[in-house]
């Protein structure tokens, strides 16, 4: 027996633990297959899914290369640079609000209300803040900014707040003994470390936010989504293959590349 089988014999086995978590996983799904019901299924339902599968046969090729406003190229143009200015504004207002709410930076107290602010905004849903902006400016693009610029604060703040308390305390430290202000930590102690690592969430966020961005058209929040919706309801299985394959290829491509970009800012 080597010496790897002596170490994974001896170390101790938490059946009970395992046992526990094992049942309340099969209580939790048990419970959930009761929401399952297919009842409302019936025949058109199939029609439809085989009408969308065949549109993606045949998809409009006119619509697909189009250059016009109402083109597919012009509307995933339109859906990338709402997603992409949405992150930059979540991204730009999620640096002092990480800062603020980061323990080992301000005292406790401006950290935890700092924590439930981002708490509160990572609660409401995309789609409830996109039907509140658009009472606010109007349908359009714009509404898709804001919206996916304040969603997009939630999760880098909290991404953002983690990597700055697990910086090495001796940079503050060493900082402090320095005289150093709390501007000044951040600026030239703290920033130049993490913003490789900030770089690198803000990539994925907007990889997030183009699959957002394509949702928020159906509320009339610019983009993809509103034009889908309507082909769908108008039964233009073409043009809703013609969109869908737009959208995938679009995505996919985003993907490779954010994947791409961020590898070499994490690994060099």
């Amino acid at each position: 027996m080597t010496t790897i089988e002596r170490q994974m014999l001896a170390s101790p086995r938490n059946h009970r633990y395992v046992l526990t978590v094992t049942a309340i996983v099969l209580i939790l799904f048990v419970w959930s297959l009761n929401t399952v019901s297919f009842k409302d299924m019936n025949q058109n339902g199939f029609v439809i899914a085989l009408n969308i599968l065949k549109g993606l046969g045949s998809p409009d090729l006119e619509l697909l290369f189009s250059l016009s406003k109402q083109g597919v190229i012009y509307l995933l143009i339109q859906t990338t640079a709402i997603a992409f200015l949405g992150t930059l504004v979540g991204a730009v207002l999620s640096v002092p609000l990480a800062f603020l709410a980061a323990s080992n930076i301000v005292p406790k107290p401006i950290a935890w209300i700092t924590r439930l602010l981002l708490i509160m905004i990572r609660t409401i849903p995309a789609l409830v803040y996109g039907l509140m902006f658009i009472r606010v400016s109007g349908p359009g693009p714009f509404t898709g900014v804001l919206t996916i610029g304040l969603t997009s604060i939630g999760m880098l703040s909290k991404l953002y707040v983690d990597t700055i308390e697990e910086l090495d305390k001796k940079v503050l430290e060493s900082m402090t003994s320095l005289g150093c202000t709390t501007f000044e930590k951040i600026r030239f102690g703290i920033l130049p470390q993490l913003f490789s690592l900030f770089l690198s969430v803000t990539i994925y966020r907007f990889d997030m936010n183009m699959r957002e961005a394509s949702i928020l058209g159906l509320v009339g929040a610019g983009g993809i989504g509103a034009p889908l919706i309507f082909a769908m309801n108008s039964y233009r299985w073409n043009q809703v293959g013609s969109i869908l394959i737009g959208l995938v290829i679009l995505i996919l491509l985003i993907e490779w590349v954010s994947n791409r970009l961020r590898s070499k800012l994490i690994h060099g």
